[in-house]
Parts: structure tokens; C-alpha cells; sequence
């Protein structure tokens, strides 16, 4: 036995070598290996080692998830990752996976990922002689009648043996007798039919039954059979048996034809008469139940029928034997095959199966890498089996066929931009070419994956500060806002301040950065005085890999405060304090200039406009102060009842918010006329000469902050116009609008005055002489010469034969004037008059008023249409206000007070431009509604509202109005 063993384990190795053997010469370097296993083995029997016959490499089994793509039923193998051998998971019956099919292949299909790949593994099921013949029945009992005549033939029930090939049934035997010999006719498939045939007439009389035995063999070693017993009964006297018309009976089906469909019709006759002719149809004994619940037959006619479902893919095509019997006494029966060809319809739809893929690709992917793997398959044939695959949506994939039929690759055909589409459902549609078409839809989700592609972008450049000096030491002056179109760390900002090697710009060391959220803080406090404006670049980096940057200039312009209270020029003693004496003659008329008191402030504009005005005076009657250029004159003359000597506080104020003052004292002397010639005439070329000073070295001091403030104002505009090809003044929205200035410094030399103009002072306000102004050149009482500034008015006019010498200029702001005349009771009376001039200061006391957008219902509404596909930056509209007060009154700031996504859209402060912060992708909503707040900056801040919807629409609907609104903007 064990010998025999062994002889049939050499005999499948044989088997097996031999068949690898054919495959590899037939296939060539097909990716397919075969291997042959006998059914029955144990668990966990070796079927073959794929890794070593496909050359894989074993230690990377495991991390490239090698296995077997199975099905929804229980596998029979598996495959040990660690070395990739193949085992038999269960006991596999060769019968029940195969029924008769031979030979028995079971395919399988493995895959390896990262990269992947996929290989086809054949098994071939060898059967094994482990079923006997067996016969539907222990006994058969057969009637024939004695009129049989020599050769009649008599079928016999086959027996079924399940194994398959050598092992399924060989031969059939009969035993010993003299009336019968056996047949065997194959009718292919494993079926061998056996034939009773009469060799010798039967004699009822002799011999009345007839007990044979049929023995059933198979080709197994050894061998196996299965036996029955057939008893003959000898009948008399019906001895002509239906004869078939037709040699053949075939014809053709349709499937899912309806029950009751006339398939085919067979007829035979009978020579006998009566009883004996009558014919009955029926099914042969060999015809197999599921057959019979398909198709029934007519026993009078011989119609056979449908009955049951017609389906082309269980069985393309039947054979069926039909039996004809008569009514003799001893029926005889006659056997006909029926071939029925079914013909196949479309009925079935395709089916898509995903055997692999990844839902997230990376937006820099080559173009051509793989995202999924799938098959497509249809139970039909030829044209109606026939699939074609298509991607149904227009998006940045497509289909890739593979070597193996009804394979394809899902693939990228564009690039891949995250920011524009983070998310595709691809929808693979599989169609037949039947008719009628059927189709199936599979729909897989691609998340793409960010990298880092985009820098961060300022929200602003270059970005411009005002800030005011004596500010607190590390508090946040300002703020810097960048945005980055990534997510996750790749959109995670930091900032810095990009501090140059060469140390060039020293204003960096006493500036410091929030590097999460922008914010600038101040080391130290500013000083207007020492330092006007800087400029310095701020860095905003991402967190990606690589990281990405970008910077933006900082410009800071430092605002004025009235920290700097007023200087006494003159009068200063040889000690030092704003003392002084003034010798006069007795006999001095009216109007007498005594002397005149000179200061210095070092704020500008409000903060450096200095006002005069006597404190203490001996006799209110004596003397009159200038209250704008500080000269002390008499106001009548001397009597002699008049104090010789006279003590005047002069109090010299700013007009600060808070203002801040200064005094000096003049000590006027009264002496006889003869006394105080001498000393006139040495005092008058003393001053003189001090004055002559004094001018000199103020006119360097006005020379040297002149040249720093036009240069501050030189880089403000040329900062402003880089910054927009339409050039508009951040602070003169309309042209008709008149705008703010920012300051006005202020000087003073002997007789003269200056105003250097800048931007806090209102275009078209009052040049109030002795103001120190620099502007404006007043070399004497009468006569006024200069040139007038860039912002100011042509065409000032001068109100003559006033003592202040008043310039004024065309504005609502003219100040009123009058004059008062004082009169004496004497006899006769004497009189004086003088000029008053009144200038009206602003209050802030109105409210910024929306120019644009405006609706023509009169409210400050618009709506405005943009692109989708614009990118960040994009200018969508700009709001106009206009404020009729001046000053810090006037000055505008724009906000945002209501916004939909603070992600899109950002506004500059000052100038009042909506631009969009970042591009817009497929989820932002088709309509966003903005609501701006307009502010003044008086110290009770006015403010108005705008509110702009703006609808993103397509870029083909959009263009005209797009061109135009670009054009307007």
C-alpha cells in the first residue's frame, strides 16, 4: 500500500512538472503561474511558493500587503506573507467546486501594493478515485414482448459516477446469458448510455423472465463499481414500436422567452393498429429534473413547451431524449434526441469592481499616476458581453486600459491644483453594446492633498502707519495680516522683522513682532521731534516643507503731540530768564512800539501756533499787546500823572488740546526825552544786531526742518503713487472735495514769519500772520511776498490797513472782521480805532457722507460682480466718503463691520479698496454681503455706513462688467 502511495505521488509530481512545464513554453512571460494539487489534501498542505517562482522579494511580502484578492464566499487558499508559500486552507471536494467540468482551474489573483502589481495564479484541482458507479436504482425491470426481433435494442439507465476523466465510468459488463449482449454508445461529457441488444428471439414459453445483472466500472487502480440487477419480462404479441419521423430534432431559443413558448414538435407513428398504434410522448428516463422543471412535453401531441426561466448564462443549450411509447399491451418505446440552441439577449448589466485604490493624491502628482485599480465584467456574450468604459464628469482623470482584458487604470490626466478643487467624485460608467444598452455606475471619492505651493500674501503693500509720539514703551502700535491659500502647517504663518546684516536701517533694534498674529510692538517711546517717519520690512513665512515667504515694506509716519511748550526768545536776561527793560521817552504818541516779545514752540501746526496775551499789567490804559505777533504798543500817550516805571507779564500759550504756556517780563521805563536819546540810539543798534543773530541762527533751524519735512513729504508721495498706477490721495476721495493736510510748522525771525503747509492743515484755511508760518514770507507791515504752497489756494486775498495784516483765503472758514473805535470825553475828543479779526475753529459736527456706492433710492448700498476664477489681490470695488469738517475732524478711517467670510475679503483702511484676500473654490457661496464703516477722527467720532453685496458669478457672465469695473476702478 505504501508502495503504491509513493508511485502515485511520483506520478503527480510527473503530472505537475509536466504541466508547469507546458504553461511556461506556451505562455512565455505571461505574469501567470500554474500549479496542480489532488483534491481531498489536508489543511494546510503547500500548494507552491509564488514569491520564489515570480522572483518577488520576500522581506517586503508583508509591507506591501501581499494577498489574495477573494470573493464573498469562503477562500480555499491563502498565502503566508512572511514567505510566500500558498496553502490549502480547507479540504476541497473536486466535485463540488467543478461538478464534471475538467479540467477543474481555480483562479486566483494576488496583489502586491506600493508599488502595485498584480499576478494570476492558476490551480488545477486533480481528481482522485474516490466515487463509485452508481445506478439510479438497485433493480431495473424491463417488458419485451416475444415478438422482439434480433437486434432491438433496449436503454438502460446509466449509472453516475461523480469523478471525472480516467476515474469516471470506463465500461459497462453484463453477465452471462444467450439472449443479450450489452452496448455502449458515449455521448460525450463522461456519459456512456448501455444498450440491452437482442441476439437470439425471445420465447415466453421457454423462458418467461430473464434476470441479468449490469456491473458499471470505472478506470481507477483499483478499480471500482457499482451494479444492477435487470429483470426481462417477456410480453406478447405488440411487436412494432414507434418510429420517429425525423432523424434530428433541433432547434433554437431565445432566452427569457415566456412560459408557454412552443419550442419544438416531435411526431412518430406506430404500424400496429388500434391500441397498439396509439402513441404517448414523454420524457426519457435520463433526462435531469432541473431539464424537466424547464421544459414539458405534450403526451398527445408532442409540443414541447416552456416552462421555467430561459437564461442563456446557466445553460447555452440542451439536449433532451424524448421517449415514444404505444398502448399495446406490451407498450414498445422508441428514444429521440432533441438539441435546443438557446440564443442570448441582453439581459444582464455590466458590473464594476474596484480591486484597488487610494482616496487622497497629492496636488503636485505627476501626470499619468495611478489612483485606482478596476475591473469590469458581463454575464452576456459576444456584442452584448462586450463592455466600454468611460469617466462620466469632465474632471482631471481618465481611463487607462490594462494588459488584462477588461482592466483599466484610473489616472490622472492634468495637473492637480488643491486650492482650486479639494475633492473630485469621479464616476466610472460601464455600458454593453447590446440592444437594448444597459450600464452601471460606480462613483469613488479623490481627496487631493495639500502641499506647499502657495507664499504667504500680505493683505496690504506697502502698508502706511500714523502714529502718535509718546506712545507707551511695548505696547502693539500696529498690525501686520498675511493669508496663505494651504491648509494644515503649510498655511501656518510666522512673522518677523527682517533685520539687514549691514545694520543699515537702526530703527528695526527698537521694534519687536508677534510672530503668531502680526502685532507690532514699540520698544521705545517716539519723539516727533527727533524722528519723523522710518520705514523697515516685515517677513511672513509658512510652516511647509520647504518653507515659502514673502515681505512687505512698513512705512511709520510719526503724528505730533503738544508735549513741547512755548520758548521765550526775547526778552532773556544775562541769567537767563525771560526778564527784560525797555526805556522810552515820555513824549511817545500812541501806537509807540515799545518792543516786541519773541518765542518758539517746537510742535507744529495747532500745538505751534502761538498766542500772546498780557497776564499783568500796571495800567490796562497804557499799553495794547498783539495777541499773533507779540509786539507791546502804547495805547495812548504819557501824562504826567503816569508812573515812571511800568511791569508787564506777558503769557505766551500754545493751542494744543492742552495747551501748554510760557511767560516773560518787560519792564518798561518812562524817561525824559533828552535821557533816553543816548540810550535809544545805542539800544536800537544793540538790537539790531541781536536780531540780526537771532534771524541767522533761525533761519538755519528753519532751513534744516524744512529739508527733513520736504523730504518726508517727498517719500509719502512717492510712496503713494507706487502704490496705484491711479494716483488718489488717501485723504481727497472726490475732486471736489477739499481734504486734510497733516501739519503746519511754524517760525519766526525779526519782522518775518513762515508757515511750511503740511498735511494736517485744511486746504483753503486762514494763514494767520505772526503765526510763524513759512510759507508765506511778510517782510513788512504792508507788503507780502512768497510763493504759495502745493496745496494752498491761488488767488488769497488781503484785508488791508489792519494792524494783524490778516491773509485770507477764499474758504468757508474766512474770518470776520470789524473795527471798534474808542473815543475819550475830552474837549475836543480824541479817538483810536482798531481791526478785529474773528476766526472760526472747527467743530467736528458732521457726519462723513457715503459718495459711492449710492442706490437711486438715494441709500449707500451697491452691488458688485466679480469672477469666480479671480485671484487674490483682485480689486472689487472701492468705497468714497467725504467729510465737510477739516482737520483730525475730516480725517477718514474705513472698517469692516459686518463681512460674510473674513477669509475673503480684506479693506485698506484708509483708502477704502475692497480687495479679495484668496482665490475662490467651488464651496464659498455665490453672494456675500459687506458692511463698511466710515469714521472721522474728531475726539466724538461721526461715522456713516456703506453695504456692498457682491455676487460671484461665472467668468462667462461676468466679462463685460468685469472689463468695465476694472476700467472704472
Amino acid at each position: 500500500m505504501e508502495q503504491r502511495g509513493r508511485k502515485s505521488w511520483r506520478e503527480r509530481q510527473f503530472w505537475f512538472f509536466f504541466m508547469f512545464f507546458l504553461d511556461v513554453v506556451c505562455n512565455g512571460a505571461s505574469a501567470q503561474i500554474r500549479y496542480s494539487i489532488s483534491e481531498e489534501v489536508q489543511r494546510g498542505t503547500v500548494v507552491g511558493n509564488i514569491a520564489k517562482d515570480l522572483g518577488l522579494d520576500k522581506s517586503a511580502l508583508i509591507d506591501r500587503g501581499y494577498r489574495i484578492v477573494a470573493g464573498s464566499t469562503e477562500p480555499l487558499f491563502h498565502v503566508n506573507q512572511n514567505d510566500g508559500i500558498l496553502y490549502v486552507t480547507r479540504g476541497i471536494d473536486r466535485e463540488e467546486v467543478c461538478a464534471r467540468t475538467s479540467p477543474c482551474l481555480i483562479n486566483l489573483k494576488t496583489v502586491l501594493e506600493n508599488p502595485l502589481e498584480i499576478h494570476y495564479v492558476v490551480v488545477e484541482l486533480l481528481d482522485i478515485n474516490d466515487h463509485s458507479p452508481v445506478f439510479p436504482e438497485k433493480e431495473k425491470r424491463l417488458e419485451i414482448s416475444e415478438s422482439a426481433l434480433t437486434g432491438a435494442r433496449f436503454q438502460l439507465q446509466a449509472a453516475h459516477d461523480n469523478d471525472v476523466g480516467q476515474f469516471s465510468i470506463q465500461q459497462y459488463r453484463l453477465s452471462h446469458n444467450e439472449y443479450f449482449r450489452l452496448e455502449v454508445k458515449d455521448r460525450g461529457e463522461d456519459r456512456k448510455v448501455p444498450f440491452l441488444v437482442l441476439q437470439k428471439q425471445l420465447d415466453r414459453e421457454t423462458a418467461g423472465k430473464l434476470k441479468l445483472r449490469l456491473t458499471a466500472v470505472d478506470g481507477g487502480k483499483p478499480v471500482k463499481s457499482g451494479a444492477i440487477d435487470i429483470i426481462v419480462d417477456v410480453l406478447d404479441v405488440n411487436d412494432n414500436s414507434p418510429v420517429f419521423i425525423k432523424e434530428l430534432y433541433s432547434s433554437t431559443l431565445k432566452e427569457n422567452a415566456p412560459a408557454g413558448t412552443v419550442v419544438i414538435q416531435v411526431n412518430a407513428t406506430d404500424s400496429d393498429q388500434d391500441a397498439n398504434s396509439e402513441i404517448i410522448y414523454s420524457f426519457g428516463h435520463e433526462v435531469d429534473s432541473k431539464v424537466m422543471n424547464i421544459f414539458s412535453i405534450d403526451a398527445h401531441t408532442g409540443e414541447i413547451k416552456v416552462t421555467g426561466q430561459i437564461d442563456f448564462e446557466q445553460s447555452k443549450s440542451y439536449e433532451i431524449d424524448i421517449q415514444a411509447s404505444d398502448k399495446g399491451q406490451v407498450p414498445l418505446t422508441t428514444d429521440k434526441s432533441v438539441m435546443i440552441t438557446v440564443i442570448d439577449v441582453n439581459d444582464n448589466a455590466p458590473e464594476i469592481e474596484v480591486t484597488s485604490f487610494s482616496s487622497s493624491i497629492k496636488e503636485d502628482s505627476k501626470i499619468g499616476t495611478t489612483v485606482a485599480l478596476i475591473s469590469v465584467s458581463d454575464l452576456d456574450s459576444g456584442v452584448n458581453g462586450k463592455v466600454i468604459c468611460t469617466i462620466k464628469e469632465e474632471v482631471p482623470f481618465t481611463l487607462a486600459p490594462s494588459l488584462q482584458d477588461n482592466m483599466y487604470a484610473v489616472v490622472t490626466r492634468s495637473q492637480l491644483d488643491r486650492e482650486h478643487v479639494s475633492q473630485f467624485d469621479v464616476t466610472i460608467i460601464a455600458k454593453d453594446s447590446g440592444d437594448p444598452i444597459f450600464s452601471t455606475e460606480k462613483t469613488i471619492s479623490v481627496v487631493v492633498s495639500d502641499v506647499n505651493d502657495n507664499s504667504p500674501v500680505f493683505s496690504s503693500s506697502p502698508y502706511v502707519f500714523y502714529v502718535t509720539e509718546n506712545n507707551s514703551p511695548g505696547a502693539s502700535v500696529f498690525s501686520v495680516n498675511a493669508f496663505d491659500c494651504d491648509e494644515s502647517d503649510n498655511a501656518l504663518i510666522s512673522y518677523h522683522i527682517s533685520r539687514e546684516a549691514s545694520g543699515e536701517n537702526k530703527f528695526t533694534s527698537f521694534l519687536n513682532i508677534n510672530s503668531e498674529n502680526g502685532d507690532i510692538l514699540a520698544l521705545k517711546s517716539f519723539d516727533f521731534e527727533t524722528l519723523k517717519t522710518f520705514q523697515f520690512r516685515v517677513v511672513a513665512t509658512d510652516s511647509g516643507t520647504p518653507s515659502l515667504s514673502s515681505n512687505v515694506t512698513v512705512n511709520v509716519f510719526i503724528l505730533d503731540q503738544n508735549d513741547n511748550a512755548p520758548v521765550i526768545l526775547y526778552p532773556v536776561s544775562s541769567n537767563g530768564s525771560a526778564e527784560g527793560v525797555e526805556e522810552i521817552p515820555r513824549n511817545v504818541n500812541a501806537g509807540h512800539l515799545v518792543t516786541k516779545v519773541r518765542a518758539y514752540d517746537a510742535d507744529i501746526g495747532y500745538n505751534g501756533w502761538l498766542l500772546f496775551s498780557l497776564q499783568e499789567v500796571t495800567d490796562h490804559s497804557l499799553f495794547g499787546l498783539d495777541r499773533y505777533t507779540g509786539r507791546i504798543r502804547t495805547l495812548r500817550s504819557f501824562t504826567e500823572t503816569d508812573e515812571a516805571e511800568h511791569k508787564l507779564v506777558i503769557l505766551v500759550k500754545d493751542n494744543g488740546n492742552v495747551s501748554l504756556s510760557a511767560t516773560a517780563t518787560v519792564i518798561v521805563k518812562v524817561v525824559e526825552p533828552k535821557e533816553a536819546f543816548a540810550a535809544a540810539d545805542v539800544k536800537s543798534a544793540t538790537n539790531d544786531e541781536e536780531d540780526n543773530n537771532s534771524t541767522f541762527y533761525l533761519m538755519i533751524t528753519l532751513g534744516s526742518v524744512s529739508t527733513l519735512f520736504l523730504i518726508s513729504i517727498i517719500v509719502l508721495i512717492a510712496m503713494q503713487c507706487s502704490k496705484s498706477t491711479d494716483y488718489t490721495s488717501k485723504y481727497l476721495q472726490e475732486t471736489n472735495y477739499d481734504g486734510t493736510l497733516c501739519h503746519s510748522i511754524q517760525y519766526r525771525s525779526g519782522d518775518k514769519r513762515y508757515m511750511l503747509v503740511g498735511p494736517r492743515m485744511s486746504v483753503g484755511s486762514t494763514i494767520v500772520p505772526g503765526s510763524h508760518a513759512n510759507t508765506l514770507v511778510l517782510p513788512d507791515r504792508r507788503h507780502i511776498s512768497g510763493e504759495v504752497g502745493p496745496r494752498m489756494s491761488v488767488g488769497s486775498t488781503i484785508v488791508p490797513g489792519s494792524h494783524a495784516n490778516t491773509l485770507m483765503l477764499p474758504d468757508r472758514r474766512t474770518p470776520g472782521e470789524f473795527r471798534v473805535v474808542a473815543t475819550d470825553s475830552g474837549t475836543p475828543s480824541l479817538s483810536s480805532n482798531v481791526t478785529v479779526n474773528v476766526f472760526i475753529l472747527d467743530q467736528n459736527d458732521n457726519a462723513p457722507v457715503i459718495l459711492y456706492p449710492v442706490s437711486s433710492n438715494g441709500s449707500a448700498e451697491g452691488v458688485e460682480e466679480i469672477p469666480r476664477n479671480v485671484n487674490a489681490g483682485h480689486l472689487v470695488t472701492k468705497v468714497r466718503a467725504y467729510d465737510a469738517d477739516i482737520g483730525y475732524n475730516g480725517w477718514l478711517l474705513f472698517s469692516l463691520q459686518e463681512v460674510t467670510y473674513h477669509s475673503l475679503f480684506g479693506l485698506d483702511r484708509y483708502t477704502g479698496r475692497i480687495r479679495t484676500l484668496r482665490s475662490f473654490t467651488e464651496t464659498d457661496e455665490a453672494e456675500h454681503k459687506l458692511v463698511i464703516l466710515v469714521k472721522d477722527n474728531g475726539n466724538v467720532s461721526l461715522s456713516a455706513s456703506a453695504t456692498v453685496i457682491v455676487k460671484v458669478v461665472e467668468p462667462k457672465e461676468a466679462f463685460a462688467a468685469a472689463d468695465v469695473k476694472i476700467s472704472s476702478c
